[in-house]
């Protein structure tokens, strides 16, 4: 029997089912803190606004291109250094930086210092999702690959639910200020329990124990592929590029109008932060929870059958998804909004499981980081990065038209700082300030919900050749 004294290579390592899931929960808990940390400023963006007199274009800043900028450039580096370092030391470091930053958000006095922040916080997020990829694509074999990163995925709609109910309550209830410090320093508890618990398993270890291998292959034994083969491979086929399109679109306008959800309900409603954060939380959370688990799972299920299911089942969830969204966002009643966003909600998130399946499926095990970096650096620029800026010039936008029709154009900024008529002015001019915003942001959030449909349309397009463009790239490896 040979050892690995006689020159043998070590036997791999085993790692129970239980183990797997226990440390896909971590990665989740990560995800969630993530999330917490990322979109918390739209559930109390509108208390933002109105103490630090704010353009809702400005609101779009912070949650958008302030984040996303060094959030995306570096996420590539950090990924190269995933493809040779531990991915666990990365993770951990990098929630810890994220989590300060966070705290240091209620710190801020002005929009530029507040902007800084956010920068930082997309510093430290940079660190989290492509080496989170690579860790279950090495824990999880293909064919529970959709599943698992839906689960990992699972972390966006408590991200979203926890940040919104206890973002908005604490707003509410204290101040903007605290709810950042509280639910940004929480995050380091998980930044321990990570680096504690979960072990560096061997690249490709779940590809080579499906092939029967039990030996551990050599250290370094395979080159790192370039940035530019990745990029081959991700966007070099007419399949993959229209997923990434998709994928991209899908998430400019989630993003986008996502962020200005919460002031919708608080200008068009009349809601308190704390109910809104509630509403919100809730739905979001079930909704996208429900929508997410089951893209991935409907996708392994189905594409046993064909890999083209990876693209039809976003597909058909986004087109059915924008209608029920438009019609939500324009009743005259919340609770009758809030029950068609719901099914939305669901229908929507179903695109996330299979577009990062079929990503790391395709690709070889040194490019799998790298491969979600590259994915995130051109879908975060775009979509995080803009999406929130562009309905918050919407908003802003269709704010002025409003008021024009009241006769003042362009003089809404002036009149209405922040949204709302100046302190101690007219109650009629506030009143005035707070009709244009309301129209203007309902008119926004349903400009940006049609792109929806648009995103929809790629994956369409992508399912024509997809399961030939996966096969060509496994044949290249």
């Amino acid at each position: 029997m040979a050892t690995v004294a006689d020159g043998a290579a070590p036997p791999a390592p085993a790692y129970s089912p239980s183990y797997r899931t226990a440390v896909l929960w971590l990665l989740v808990a990560a995800y969630t803190f993530n999330f917490i940390d990322r979109t918390i400023i739209s559930t109390i963006g509108q208390a933002i606004k109105e103490d630090l007199k704010l353009t809702d274009q400005q609101l779009g800043w912070l949650g958008g291109l302030s984040f996303a900028l060094l959030y995306t450039t570096l996420g590539i580096p950090i990924a190269r250094l995933a493809e040779r370092r531990s991915r666990v030391n990365i993770i951990a470091i990098s929630i810890v930086i994220w989590s300060g930053f966070t705290a240091l958000c209620g710190t801020a006095t002005s929009f530029l210092q507040l902007l800084l922040y956010r920068v930082g916080v997309g510093v430290g997020e940079a660190g989290l999702s492509p080496p989170a990829h690579s860790l279950i694509s090495d824990y999880f074999e293909p064919r529970k690959r959709a599943s698992a990163l839906s689960i990992y995925a699972f972390g966006i709609p408590l991200g979203t639910m926890f940040g919104a109910v206890a973002g908005g309550w604490i707003a509410q209830n204290v101040s903007w200020q605290a709810a950042f410090m509280l639910v940004g320093l929480p995050g380091i508890a998980v930044a321990i329990a990570i680096k504690l618990f979960v072990k560096e398993p061997p690249r490709g270890w779940a590809d080579r124990q499906l092939a029967g291998e039990t030996a551990a292959p050599a250290a370094a034994a395979e080159p790192t592929p370039s940035i530019l083969a990745v990029a081959r491979r991700l966007f070099g086929s007419w399949g993959m590029f229209h997923m990434a399109a998709g994928v991209t679109m899908a998430s400019f306008a989630g993003y986008g109008a996502g962020a200005y959800v919460p002031p919708y309900l608080i200008r068009q409603f009349g809601m308190d932060l704390a109910t809104t954060g509630l509403v919100v939380g809730l739905v979001a959370g079930v909704a996208n929870a429900a929508g997410t688990l089951a893209g991935g799972f409907l996708t392994d299920w189905a594409g046993k059958r064909s890999a083209r299911w990876s693209a039809l089942i976003p597909a058909i969830g986004l087109l059915l998804a924008t209608p029920l969204y438009l019609y939500a966002f324009s009743r005259d009643a919340w609770q009758v909004g809030v029950a068609f966003w719901l099914v939305a909600g669901v229908l929507h998130y179903t695109y996330i499981g299979p577009s990062f399946g079929v990503v790391q499926n395709a690709m070889d095990v040194r490019m799998r980081a790298t491969a979600v970096a590259v994915l995130f650096f051109v879908l975060n620029l775009i979509a995080l990065g803009f999406g929130p800026p562009f309905t918050g010039w919407l908003i802003d936008t269709f704010a002025q038209l409003s008021w024009a029709g009241a006769g003042g154009a362009g003089a809404f900024t002036k009149a209405c700082p922040g949204g709302i008529g100046a302190e101690g002015g007219p109650v009629a001019l506030d009143a005035a300030c707070r009709a244009a915003m309301a129209a203007g942001t309902r008119s926004g959030v349903l400009g940006t919900s049609l792109i929806y449909a648009w995103a929809g349309v790629h994956y369409l397009l992508a399912a024509i050749t997809l399961p030939r463009d996966i096969a060509a790239a496994r044949a290249s490896v």
